[in-house]
């Protein structure tokens, strides 16, 4: 086995025992954020209007009517109880304003349905005989949410008062393609993006937030995997969940130490790293689109060390390695010796 001191000497690589100090700060550093905490809504989703939608107006007189008289502008029926009239369907406009006869341009641009229909009925009071006007949306066109990536059909969704939450697109878009474990959900508002993973959203209420218009939904399929080598129950490209696993983990679905052959002082964990995390100066020539080759060490004999494995995050591509025991290197030499010089001498008839 190499000794700490001779991998020290690799140039461009840094050996780091990991402790339980640093094992927090990795994992602090490379948690996701949390869609409450990078996207918090106190207020609910109300629609809000913009330059593009399609609104209907509708205003009730009192009998006798002032103004409007019991005809529809626009041919619909009228109850004989009362006089209304329906106006045409408006486009708003790229200003944000609608006209309104006798009440002149209105504007409407980030006001809510009964907020216009306040300010027209405050514009046609004194003019009609005791208005009321009913506002409606005829045509979504401003307060969409578009969901993308690996849906089963990507869309675009209207936003309604009510309030649509994560989930209500997702489910929406026909779901997610991939298994929802090996998913994770990036969120795109304004200039601010985040992600998180789709089994965590599912886990805690908080995360299915409230969307808002203009926000990106992408469904992202993450095959993250871990590779490990040496003195393990196996040797292999092990899959692992969105949400990440920690170290502890990962051995366990390796198949854990050979008892026979692991030696518990070195398992090393092998990857680029951002520097700032470890803080190390990057040797010339090492750096890797901005990572530089870490390769730490955890000692498993100290009992300490099992609670740094369930704080220490594996990553995507890490390479996890088990060195052999002296003890089981000098076995392997004395096999190999023997099955050269004296075949017909197995190693246990050697050591009688």
């Amino acid at each position: 086995m190499q000794t700490k001191r001779d991998a020290k000497r690799i140039d461009g690589v840094k050996l780091i025992d990991v402790d339980d100090a640093l094992a927090k700060k990795l994992a602090t550093a490379k948690q996701l954020g949390r869609f409450s905490d990078v996207f918090p809504s106190k207020t609910s989703n109300n629609y809000l209007i913009g330059p593009g939608d399609i609104i209907e107006v509708s205003i009730w007189e009192a009998q006798p009517p002032m103004l409007f008289s019991g005809v529809s502008l626009d041919g619909k029926a009228v109850a004989s109880t009362s006089q209304a009239v329906s106006l045409p369907d408006q486009m708003v406009s790229t200003e944000g304003t609608i006209s309104i006869p006798f009440a002149g341009k209105v504007l409407v641009k980030g006001r809510t349905t009964d907020q216009i229909g306040e300010e027209i009925t405050k514009r046609l009071y004194g003019k009609a005989n005791r208005p009321q006007v009913l506002v409606r949306v005829a045509k979504n066109n401003t307060s969409n949410v578009t969901v993308v990536g690996d849906v089963n059909s990507s869309v675009v969704l209207g936003l309604t008062p009510r309030g649509e939450r994560l989930i209500d697109a997702l489910a929406l878009a026909g779901g997610v393609k991939q298994p929802i474990n090996r998913t994770a959900i990036q969120l795109s508002r304004g200039d601010v993006t985040s992600t998180m993973a789709l089994d965590s959203i599912i886990r805690d209420p908080k995360q299915n937030i409230m969307l808002k218009p203009g926000d990106v939904v992408t469904a992202l399929f993450q095959p993250l995997s871990f590779s490990v080598l040496g003195a393990t129950g196996k040797n292999d490209e092990i899959p692992f969940e969105a949400q990440g696993i920690s170290l502890a983990q990962a051995l366990a679905r390796s198949g854990g130490l050979n008892d026979t052959r692991a030696d518990a002082r070195g398992v090393f964990i092998f990857r680029f790293e951002d520097p700032k995390l470890v803080a190390s100066e990057p040797a010339s020539g090492s750096i890797v689109n901005g990572m530089v080759p870490i390769v730490y060490q955890v000692d498993l004999r100290d009992p300490s060390s099992f609670f740094v494995t369930q704080n220490f995050p594996v990553q995507n591509h890490d390479v996890i390695y088990v060195a052999n025991s002296p003890a089981a290197e000098f076995q392997k030499f004395l096999t190999m010796v023997l099955s050269v010089t004296m075949p017909s001498v197995t190693l246990n008839q050697a050591f009688k």
